[in-house]
């Protein structure tokens, strides 16, 4: 190994770690998954014993509830805990209102659909959704629109990873809100959760892992104040 290969191999080492870290704070890591996954999953075991709505909306909006008290005592970052209660909540007061069990999944599902075609008219208009939301955590901001066409192409290439994998999982799920019942819908929706997800998470570090370093527009600004402060201090010294 030459001495110029030892500090590129170790960029790319730092890259990839640097991404990985970015990937678990943006989408939550296993606890954010578990957060996204375990109200579901007790709506649909209650159901599917007793077929009771209430005590199955019931259950899992106090699961919902139970995860953020943690959260909070534990003073951590509730995002992805609020994010769970709000989609338990509108579920609750979806099938609630409809008097259906299978409605409780029906608001989610629509998620699903919408953020897919966000993803992928974003990516179409030229501002991937993928980059938006990792941009600001990679402290790049929306640099990489006009300052790295190669962090731009795999932000393209992760957003419509992420649009194309959602669209599937939804070609999946619709037939089955209408011809399926309650149980069978509740159990495949439970199936699909982490698996889709964790495919497309991999396919988004994949392509950053390989894309050319964000600009670090934060550090960029402090070294311009500090320029600018250096010059002022310059310019009262001459005077």
């Amino acid at each position: 190994m030459t001495s110029l290969e030892k500090p590129t191999e170790d960029a790319q080492q730092d890259s990839r770690a640097v991404t990985e870290a970015a990937l678990f704070e943006a989408f939550g890591g296993v606890r954010g998954m578990v957060e996204t996954m375990v109200p579901g999953l007790l709506f649909v075991t209650i159901y599917t014993i007793n077929k009771n709505l209430y005590w199955s909306a019931t259950a899992a909006v106090a699961v919902s509830l139970l995860l953020v008290a943690v959260r909070l005592v534990m003073r951590d970052t509730l995002k992805h805990a609020f994010s769970g209660v709000f989609g338990v909540a509108f579920g609750v007061v979806f099938a609630m209102m409809t008097g259906k069990a299978k409605d409780f999944y029906l608001p989610g599902m629509l998620y699903t659909l919408g953020l897919a075609v966000a993803y992928i008219a974003t990516t179409l208009a030229g501002v991937p959704l993928i980059g938006l939301i990792l941009g600001p955590v990679f402290k790049e901001n929306l640099s990489w629109r006009t300052r790295n066409p190669g962090r731009k192409k795999a932000y393209a290439k992760a957003s419509w990873a992420w649009g194309l994998i959602l669209l599937a999982k939804c070609v999946v799920l619709f037939p089955l809100y209408w011809w399926a019942d309650t149980t069978q819908l509740g159990w495949v929706l439970v199936a699909l959760k982490i698996p889709p997800f964790l495919l497309a998470v991999w396919l988004t570090w994949v392509f950053l892992a390989k894309a050319p370093a964000p600009i670090d527009v934060f550090a960029e600004m402090e070294a311009e104040e500090a320029a600018a402060k250096e010059r002022e201090a310059a310019a009262g010294r001459e005077s």
